[in-house]
Formats: C-alpha cells, sequence, structure tokens
C-alpha cells in the first residue's frame, strides 16, 4: 500500500492540476469502487456534479479534496488502496484497462480535463464524507489551513511531518501503550503515515529493535526514532517516493525511486552498511510480522530478552 511519501506525490500533483477546478461531469464505470458511498453510485455522480474541487489535503496515508458547492461541508475522499491511481488525462487519451472513475472537470488551457481513478485490484475506491472540526482546531492536514477534516479521517492521529505535532506527544503515546515499538508506529492512532517499509527504515536508522516494549521505552530513544521517521520520510518524499509495485505512480505517471536508497527493508541476507562502516561484520535478517516481513540488523538493532506478547 502507498505510505505517506507516495500519498503526498499524488496531493501534489493534484493540487496542481486539479485544485480550484469545476466537476462538469463524474462518471462510475466500477460500481465497486464507490462502495464506501452509502447513497450508491447515482447520488455519488449527482453530487459530484457542479461542484468545486478546493483544497486538496492529506493526512497520514489518506487523501481527499474539499468541495465547493454543496449544502453541507463535505470532501472527496479517494483511497488508493493497493493499487488505485489518480491520474490527470486528456479526454481523447485511450481509457486505461482498469479505469473506474472518471471526473470531467473544467477546460484549463495548460491541463488535460480528466481526473481518472485507476484500480486492477479494486481494494481502494472514492467516497464523499463531511468534513468537520478539527479536534485541536489546526488545520486538518497537509494542503489545509482550514481546522476541518473529513470525517473518515478524523480517527487517525497527525502524521509524521504535521508541523501540528511534536516528539514529545508521540512519547506520551507510545508510553500509554504495552506493545511492541514497530507495531504501535504502524497504528494510525498513535502516528500516521507509517507504513510496513518506513518503519523499518526508521527502526534501522534510530538503531532500535522493533521487538521494543513502548512501556518501558525511554525518551532519548523516542526522540532518536522520530528524527529517524522524519529524516526516512522526508527523503523518501524527495525522491518521489517508493515504488515495489509497479501499479503505483503519481498523478502523472511517474514512479517514485527511493527504493534505492533503502537500508534494511527487501535486504535480507545483505551486509548492513552501518555495521559494515564500523568494521563489523553483520547482515540484514528477514522475520515474520504481522503476515509481512520485518527486516532489522541483529548487531546493531538488538532485540530486547523479552518480546511483549
Amino acid at each position: 500500500m502507498p505510505e505517506l511519501p507516495e500519498v503526498e506525490v499524488v496531493r501534489e500533483g493534484l493540487d496542481k492540476w486539479v485544485r480550484a477546478r469545476l466537476i462538469e461531469s463524474a462518471q462510475v464505470l466500477d460500481p465497486r469502487s464507490v462502495r464506501r458511498h452509502a447513497d450508491g453510485v447515482r447520488d455519488f455522480e449527482e453530487t459530484l456534479a457542479g461542484c468545486t474541487l478546493a483544497s486538496v489535503v492529506r493526512r497520514g496515508k489518506f487523501l481527499w479534496m474539499d468541495l465547493e458547492g454543496l449544502s453541507e461541508p463535505a470532501a472527496l475522499v479517494a483511497h488508493l488502496g493497493m493499487s488505485g491511481q489518480l491520474l490527470v488525462e486528456e479526454p481523447d487519451a485511450p481509457d486505461e484497462k482498469h479505469l473506474t472513475v472518471r471526473l470531467s472537470l473544467s477546460e484549463r488551457s495548460d491541463a488535460p480535463s480528466e481526473l481518472r481513478f485507476v484500480d486492477q485490484r479494486i481494494f481502494g475506491g472514492m467516497f464523499l464524507s463531511p468534513l468537520v472540526p478539527t479536534a485541536d482546531g489546526h488545520p486538518g492536514g497537509a494542503g489545509s489551513d482550514k481546522p476541518c477534516i473529513a470525517q473518515a479521517a478524523a480517527h487517525i492521529a497527525r502524521d509524521v511531518l504535521d508541523p501540528y505535532r511534536d516528539t514529545a506527544s508521540l512519547y506520551l503515546s507510545l508510553r500509554k501503550r504495552t506493545t511492541d515499538l514497530k507495531r504501535a508506529i504502524l497504528d494510525q492512532t498513535v502516528i500516521s503515515g507509517v507504513g510496513n517499509i518506513y518503519a523499518d527504515e526508521a527502526l534501522w536508522q534510530a538503531g532500535l529493535s522493533g521487538l521494543r516494549s513502548t512501556a518501558t521505552i525511554r525518551r532519548p530513544e523516542v526522540e532518536r526514532l522520530d528524527a529517524a521517521l522524519i529524516d526516512v520520510m522526508s527523503r523518501a518524499l524527495d525522491a518521489g517516493g517508493t515504488s515495489f509495485d509497479s501499479l503505483y505512480v503519481n498523478v502523472n505517471g511517474a514512479s517514485g525511486y527511493f527504493s534505492r536508497s533503502l537500508n534494511a527493508y527487501g535486504r535480507e541476507g545483505k551486509a548492513c552498511q552501518r555495521c559494515a562502516g564500523n568494521g563489523k561484520d553483520s547482515v540484514i535478517r528477514r522475520d515474520p510480522f504481522m503476515g509481512r516481513s520485518s527486516y532489522s540488523c541483529p548487531v546493531c538493532q538488538p532485540r530486547p530478552r523479552r518480546r511483549i506478547k
């Protein structure tokens, strides 16, 4: 699933190409992609027609577009799932094989006039969600200066790159739990936007085992971890996101390439670069984790003696 950097790349592309444009019509080609819209396909199409796409906003992995022109504040949420793509295309461009939703936009001389949602695996989708006030009175996410958030995203914490959170709040949130550290930072109610890839990268950079107990974690360790999360996410964003799946592309079809810079994830059996630089002999190991895999160095990320159940 795309993580924070990938979704932010998409948000920036949408902000450039579709913000402030009128939706002239909406067409659902596969009803499964709007299954989260409770009022069905016809309501989805009729409600969007005549709305203007205002701010394009992201919190963590959640992406939404504020809508103008409705009687009640609402947003169009785009959930990318495992293979969702948002592509800006000319109307005469051939339909993609897995095109599921088409939005026809008002003409703009320098931009194509269709926004297409393409999704091969149909794990993602689009739906309308009410806009509600944020709990802390700060802007809802990247791309917005308004203290509101799509209701569908209101349950998640502020994300790694959000300027309205700090290390102290992460420390307190972690200490309230009794679980493994990696499991905690994947919990979107603790800190949002972190997925399996970047969790492994940040833990490696901070020199911490993902099996470290949150109940006894020390403030300096959280400070290292938070700094690593910010750095890893920022570098991935600069690189355009990570692409292990060719289905992930940004709004103009360009894949990310941060995968070339990974230090832990996917490097099973390869030398740990930090240990090698310190004259130590160690290789990255892979362990099963929640139906996926965790990658770490057994030397510079020592495991705790007891694992939290």
